[in-house]
């Protein structure tokens, strides 16, 4: 593409929204007539996913896995190979590709930054969610002594579990676990405040519960966590595919999450306040750089993975009107919300009138996202999802990586079966989820 000396700043910047012009033009065609109705099933949405187009067993595939990982929208690959393809090569030197992967980069942190309310020097890229996590428990430990002490929940995903326990080993700090309510599948909240104490120093809690799909009050255990001087980590991962997050108004001093749930690639993104980045002590190479956000990230980066993610999140700011990306962002996850709302109602009555079915975690009305849990009486989670796969229906089985709901729940043995509605849903899909249940 260029020749001879490096760019200007002004071809960095043509190059740039090429790039992301390239990475956007399907989606905003695809998405075009939703910017004057609520967003709904609809072929300008599920268009975007090649995924829906396979079929098994005579059945377009239904897709209710996104709770561990959605579909990929094709702009999202596009933006990847583009990359891949056009800009290729490692960070900070003095040619061309390179200094456009340095501005790629640069950008994606300013659309990860509008995703979560944050400042572009407050996004920090890694391998996934958990990774992140252990590097951060890592360098909060560094300055943690002997019987501190970490709460956390038994409605988290372990990934924002075991990072804090290896603390225990390393450090000798004690970890305190706020109760799960099992007849809600809610957080006891009168619990979470007796575990609260003046030693404590960091609060770790889930945003939302992948397994039932409980929606905490975030804001709220900040400021339980701050009154004592402690500071809060949040696993956003289960709860950005769903509602906007806004690390701001939560008020969090760390908060994590991963783009393979908001229909991106494989990677992961931790926010943390710049000056806590800034000073906290990360293990790093010595040459690497030391500012923030880069002095939280270990080696060469996952350059494509990290253009994907911006392309997520792009994709979701297109399928609704706005003037800014985080308008867009708001008013697309607000109806994505209260169609999934609906989605969850029809299943949970359908599944309600299953006799043998017992369904788990807060009812339609609830603060919850579109994931619901359920068992079928006798019968191993592995088995119905066998049986949905039948007709073409893809459900989670087992516990998700939330051990620790699945023991409260009494179903160590067989399992959950778990079903999550995406953008791409439709009641269409309920409806054979519901009859693949009662044929198991």
């Amino acid at each position: 593409m260029f020749f001879g000396l490096a760019p200007s700043a002004s071809t960095l910047a043509f190059v740039l929204s090429n790039f992301f012009y390239r990475s956007s033009m399907s989606v905003v065609n695809d998405t075009a007539t939703l910017s004057q109705a609520t967003l709904r099933p609809s072929a300008a949405i599920r268009k975007s996913f090649p995924a829906l187009a396979r079929t098994h067993n005579g059945y377009p595939v239904a897709y209710f896995d996104g709770p561990g990982g959605t579909q990929v929208p094709r702009t999202v690959v596009e933006a990847m190979n583009d990359y891949l393809y056009c800009h290729n090569a490692n960070t900070h030197w003095a040619y061309p590709t390179s200094e456009e992967t340095d501005a790629i980069i640069d950008s994606a942190r300013c659309v990860l930054a509008d995703f979560l309310n944050a400042a572009p020097n407050e996004i920090v890229f890694g391998a996934n969610m958990t990774t992140l996590t252990f590097h951060l428990a890592h360098a909060l430990g560094r300055g943690y002594e002997r019987n501190d002490e970490i709460v956390v929940t038994e409605l988290d995903h372990h990934a924002n579990v075991a990072p804090w326990r290896a603390l225990e080993k390393e450090r000798g700090v004690k970890v305190r676990t706020v109760k799960m309510i099992s007849e809600t599948g809610e957080l006891d909240w009168e619990d979470f405040s007796r575990q609260l104490n003046e030693r404590t120093k960091l609060v770790a809690i889930g945003a939302a519960s992948n397994a039932l799909g409980t929606i905490n009050n975030v804001r709220r255990a900040a400021e339980m966590a701050h009154s004592l001087g402690a500071q809060i980590f949040v696993d956003a991962v289960h709860y950005v595919p769903h509602e906007l997050v806004d690390v701001r108004d939560w008020n969090c001093d760390f908060l994590a999450c991963s783009a393979y749930k908001f229909y991106g690639p494989h990677i992961g993104i931790l926010y943390g306040r710049n000056d806590l980045l800034g000073s906290l002590d990360f293990p790093k190479l010595l040459p690497a750089p030391d500012t923030a956000p880069e002095r939280a990230e270990t080696g060469t980066q996952n350059h494509e993975g990290i253009a994907g993610a911006a392309a997520a999140v792009d994709f979701l700011a297109s399928l609704a009107p706005g003037g800014t990306r985080r308008e867009r962002l708001r008013a697309a996850l607000e109806q994505l919300h209260e169609r999934g709302g609906a989605l969850i109602t029809q299943a949970w009555e359908g599944l309600s009138e299953i006799g043998r079915v017992r369904l788990y975690g807060p009812p339609p009305g609830k603060a919850r996202t579109p994931t619901i849990a359920f068992t079928v009486n006798g019968v191993p989670s592995i088995t119905v999802a066998k049986k949905l796969v039948e007709h073409g229906v893809f459900v989670s089985h087992g516990d998700f990586y939330a051990m620790t709901v699945v023991e409260r729940l009494g179903q160590t043995a067989h399992g959950l079966v778990r079903a999550g509605c995406a953008c791409y849903t439709t009641p269409e899909e309920v409806d054979r989820l519901l009859a693949g249940v009662r044929g198991s």
